[in-house]
């Protein structure tokens, strides 16, 4: 398969680094020095004090990518706009014959050969919060945009170097072509990540939501890793306020979230992720925009239509816009 990745992120480049051990890889990114660093000695990881070099390609220009099987999309939400325009251009044409074989809607534990490539190329959202897919899909056609959520954490080190500080499972939704999601996800899962399929996109996306309100916008106010939000009592309550305000929206809007006990997931992915920096407090920072306004943002908005009262996650909004606002005249150590 080839894969498109548009933004070579912490986590962009975290899958770039692992799938180019099966596929053949592009990551398309602005930052030229990134882009450089990889073409010229391959992009290197680290994972558990262990570094090692894979060689996905990397550019700034889509026509040198050319068409692709799938796109995979993970930009910041600011981001997803330009996005839709990169992944216009990854576009390949439709071909029947290709890809479709029956037993890749039966399951994603593939081993040897690889999966084969979907029918057309699938363009793919991973980013975090709501709302991105139906841009994509808005531009892109819903009949080829899907979706999926990620539990695994990643810290960009700089140009050519990313840290792999976090395991968890892909998620992917089935739609909108099941054959083509069980395919990548069967990549993913050939690659030693793990990866499953499933129908409930709603209870994916608010599932990954819920986390995501829980720990992003702390760890970027308090400068923290994940772990010390689950370790410390003062920061745990704050992420259970945040966390039962987020779960109480989503059963308010008939949504059945993937684990039974919301504050005990968000913990449990807080210490199995304990020195990762979250992409809030990367963005944090670095000074740029973070994706506030669709995850705890979003909480609020679709609690005030509903009726709940979300007055944490409100709170946080307001605290992590300001610090988007002021990030210029941030007092910073000599």
């Amino acid at each position: 398969m080839k894969i498109g990745i548009v933004g070579a992120g912490a986590m962009g480049s975290l899958l770039g680094f692992y799938l180019s051990e099966c596929a053949e890889v592009w990551l398309l990114d602005p930052w030229q020095a990134h882009v450089d660093a990889i073409e010229a000695a391959g992009l290197r990881c680290e994972h558990d004090g262990v570094e090692s070099t894979r060689r996905p390609r990397a550019t700034r220009h889509p026509a040198a990518i050319g068409p692709c099987d799938a796109v995979l999309v993970l930009v910041k939400t600011h981001q997803t706009a330009w996005a839709a325009e990169q992944a216009r251009m990854l576009l390949g044409q439709e071909d029947s014959e290709r890809g479709r074989q029956g037993n890749l809607a039966e399951g994603i534990s593939l081993s040897p050969p690889l999966p084969v490539s979907p029918s057309r190329t699938l363009v793919v959202t991973l980013q975090n919060g709501v709302g991105n897919r139906e841009l994509l899909a808005e531009q892109l056609g819903a009949d080829r945009v899907g979706q999926g959520v990620t539990a695994l954490g990643a810290t960009l080190l700089g140009p050519g170097r990313v840290r792999h500080a976090g395991q968890g499972a892909t998620i992917f939704g089935a739609a909108p072509d099941r054959a083509g999601m069980a395919a990548l996800a069967g990549l993913f899962a050939a690659c030693g990540l793990p990866a499953e399929l499933s129908d409930d996109l709603d209870g994916l996306v608010w599932g990954k939501l819920v986390v995501n309100a829980g720990i992003n916008a702390l760890t970027a106010l308090l400068r923290v890793p994940n772990g010390a939000l689950a370790a410390t009592p003062e920061a745990r309550d704050l992420v259970a306020r945040a966390v039962a305000e987020a779960a109480a929206v989503a059963a308010a809007r008939g949504t059945a979230l993937p684990y039974p006990d919301p504050l005990a997931h968000v913990l449990a992915v807080a210490a199995a992720t304990g020195a990762n920096r979250s992409s809030m407090l990367q963005d944090a920072l670095r000074g740029s925009p973070t994706e506030i306004a669709t995850i705890n943002g979003a909480v609020v908005r679709e609690g005030r239509r509903l009726g709940v009262p979300t007055p944490v996650n409100a709170l946080l909004t307001s605290l992590v816009t300001a610090l988007d606002a002021t990030a210029d005249a941030r007092v910073r150590e000599a």
